[in-house]
Formats: structure tokens, sequence, C-alpha cells
């Protein structure tokens, strides 16, 4: 499929700024010796160079790679650093040409790891269940998010281990499909590690970690942001597409394949946010958004902007905001505010992290290990040690924050957890083919757009 974004950082005078804040320095070192590892208390544990093979095991692990674009080749390319004997033997797109320039370029760089023959070439849109049923230990599913419940679903039943990208769905059905699919996966000790890459951030992590004990006092207020300019350009249409074709082209401008960039993009924010309150959902949230730059047809039907508040049972309030419009100032950072303190993640995706207050800290890795890689390292460590991980109730409520925060934008109205978990609106097709008839649902209305 097309490339995800990737995360984009904060200004250069946000880091300057951070940099000349005087907190007590702590060095990664010094946080790893001080501390037991990071595990349960931060739903995911932190990986050590000597920990990651905690059995050795010299069999091959062969790994299928569903979906091909930049993020699923980058997820096969750390696969294969985080096992030597991890082996590329599967790749499945929706598209002939993403499929092999995915696999050249992985072919230069692992020669004796890559090894996709002609026939474990799978393309289409059933393509997932044949890779799957190819002979695969480890799936890596990573196309867009509106065909993730299914991919995962087909996974778990035939028993393979999985990286699931993020976001998990772009509908509550989708969601409460995750979390039936969740608990099998528990049942059948697979691991499930998912793409919220900031959960195997070592910032965040330590970050995380100060705050749940205390270093802050009790959170009261909590304020994310993901403000960036446009990502990629849509493909114009070819008069030989079909209408299932084009738009799973251009999947990230069809709120049915993205969940729309609060829920694609912006979640990994709001899972931080859920991160400070132990995972605990909100009760309710309201919310703005709209479209004002990118209002051409070609951008589909998603918003270009979004503020969302969110409300939960101990009176704390999250406040959210992101947006992807060009020519303006981006932003990507955290502040949880507390009784005693507050933290700050000055640039979400290398730090430095920064607490102010009663306890003056500061953590800053250097050099700053690479998240999507620990994410790799972590799943690969737990299928050889036979201690699965699996991120799976978190990762399908982190995404449904994003939904409902959308559903409240979308329609003007209030939304609670329990509307926004037992909706019925199902925006996936039932049925995916290429000659699938799929109209355009026109631009959500506040006030006109009704909850379902």
């Amino acid at each position: 499929m097309n490339t995800f974004p990737a995360p984009n950082t904060d200004s250069k005078a946000s880091a300057s700024a951070a940099a000349s804040q005087t907190p007590t320095a702590t060095s990664r070192r010094q946080f790893l010796k001080s501390s037991v590892v990071i595990g349960g208390a931060l739903a995911a544990p932190t990986i050590l160079p000597g920990d990651l093979f905690a059995r050795q095991n010299n069999d091959k692990l062969r790994v299928g790679l569903v979906g091909c674009g930049g993020r699923g080749s980058g997820a096969a390319d750390q696969a294969l650093k985080a096992d030597k004997n991890a082996v590329l033997v599967a790749m499945a797109d929706a598209f002939e040409d993403r499929l092999q320039s995915s696999l050249k370029n992985l072919q230069t760089r692992y020669a004796d790891q890559v090894k996709v023959t002609h026939e474990k070439c799978f393309v289409g849109l059933d393509a997932y269940q044949k890779l799957i049923d190819s002979g695969v230990d480890v799936v890596l599913l990573a196309t867009p998010p509106g065909f993730r419940p299914v991919h995962l679903k087909a996974a778990v039943a035939a028993g393979k281990h999985i990286f699931c990208e993020k976001p998990m769905a772009t509908d509550a059905p989708g969601i409460r499909s995750v979390l039936e699919t969740v608990q099998q996966a528990k049942q059948k000790n697979l691991s499930l590690v998912a793409g919220f890459c900031y959960r195997y951030n070592h910032g965040v992590q330590a970050i995380m970690q100060k705050i749940h004990d205390g270093a802050i006092g009790e959170p009261r207020a909590l304020y994310t942001v993901y403000n960036t300019g446009s990502v990629w350009s849509p493909f114009p249409r070819k008069p030989e597409w079909t209408d299932m074709q084009y738009q799973v082209k251009n999947w990230y401008y069809y709120t049915w394949l993205s969940g729309d960039h609060i829920v694609e993009q912006a979640i990994h924010s709001l899972d931080k946010m859920a991160w400070v309150m132990h995972d605990e959902p909100p009760t309710k949230c309201v919310a703005l958004g709209g479209r004002q730059a990118r209002t051409a047809p070609e951008y589909g039907n998603i918003y270009d902007h979004f503020s969302v508040v969110y409300d939960y049972a101990n009176g704390v309030k999250g406040f959210h905001s992101c947006r992807q419009q060009e020519g303006c100032f981006s932003d990507n950072s955290d502040y949880f505010m507390g009784s005693e303190g507050i933290g700050h993640i000055v640039r979400a995706f290398g730090g430095p992290f920064v607490i102010t207050g009663k306890t003056n800290w500061r953590f800053h890795e250097e050099p700053a290990t690479d998240m999507y890689q620990n994410e790799h390292d972590a799943l690969f460590a737990s299928i050889r040690s036979g201690k699965p991980i699996n991120d799976g109730v978190r990762m399908a409520h982190s995404t449904l924050l994003g939904i409902m925060g959308r559903m409240a934008a979308y329609t003007g109205q209030e939304v609670t957890w329990e509307q926004a978990m037992n909706s019925q609106e199902s925006i996936v097709p039932s049925e995916c083919n290429w000659n699938t008839p799929i109209s355009v649902p026109p631009v959500p209305i506040p006030g006109m757009t009704k909850i379902v």
C-alpha cells in the first residue's frame, strides 16, 4: 500500500527552549541501572541488548508482510534486524508494483534473509489470506487500517504471532471485532505487538514511569497536540480504475480506510494521554473539526483539523488538537499538568523529556534508540522466550479514543464512551473486491450528521 506518514517533530525553537531548562539530568545508563525492567506498569517491556534472545534458539522464524508500503517495508526491515534467524518468505499487497518495489529494496539490504519466491508474492484484496495460509510463523500487518480487523482476525485464527500497525480499526464494529480477536490471541499464547511505537520509546517509558510514581502529583489536565503539514498528494484517477481501486490507492483521504487523521496519525498523542491515565477510558468528549485547506474532491471526505476535550471520571480533562494544513506552525508535543508539577514531552519523537515542579527531572537518550526497532526487538524476544506480549486491549481502546473524538466532531454532539463502543455505524464495506460499488459519503457537517 502507499506510504504511511512518519511522525513529525517539534520545531527547533521549541527544542531549544526546552534545552534551556535545568532540571536534574538522568542519563539512559543511569535510568536503566536504577530501574527495574520497565514492563507491566508501562504496558510495554524495555528490551535491553543482552536480553534480546532470552533463550537461544536457532530455528528460523518465517515472516510474512501484508501491506508493502513505506510503513510495511519499514516493519519488515526492523523485523529482520530484530532477529538474525528471521527470514522474510512471503509478501502480500493489493498492488503488484508496490509489492515488487518493496521486495527489491529489501533484497538489496538483506540478501541472506529475504527468501521470497514468485509463488509467495500474493496480490489483490484477498492476498492477506493467501499469505497467512502459506506457512509463515509471524505476520506483519501494515495495510490501511480499514482492513485491520479482518486481517488480524485471520492471523490469530491461523495461530500466527503478529505485529499489528496502528490504528486497529476505523469504526466501532471493527473495535469490537479486534477486542474479541485479542482474547483469542491470549488463549493461544500468541504474541501481539501493536504499532503504538511510543509505548516502546525509552524516553516516553521513563517519563510515564515517573508520572505514575507521583512525580507530578495527581494529574489535573492533559494536553496533546499533533499539528503537521499535509501528507502525500492523491494519485490522479486512471480511466480503468474502479471506485475501489481509486479509493484504496488514495486510502488516507477516505474515512472508511484511514479513520481520518485523528485516528490514523494523531492517535499516537491520544495513546500517550491514555497511558498517563493508566488506560482508563474517558467518560465522554466534545469536539470541533472541519476542512478548510483540503476542500477539493480528490481529498475524499476527511477533515483537516480537530479539537477534542475528553472528560475523565476523576475530574481530569484531556485536551487534544491536531491539524494537517500546509504553511502553518507544526507541533507534536505533550503536556501533563499535575498538582505538583508538569511533565513535558518536548519533541514527541526523540525528546527531551522533562518534569518541572516539586520534582525536577530530565531524560534525554543519546544516541536515541529507534522506537520502531524497539517494537520488533520486543516482539521477537517474546517469541523466542515463550513469554508472549499482548498489547491488545489498550491498542483497541486507544484507537477508540480517536474514533470517539471523530464522532463528536463529525456530529457536533457530546459522545460518551459507551456510545462510541456500542455504535452501530459500520463504515467499512462488508465485502471488498475491486468491483464492489462504493460511493463517497459527503463530508460530515456538525449538527446535521447523526450519531449511529
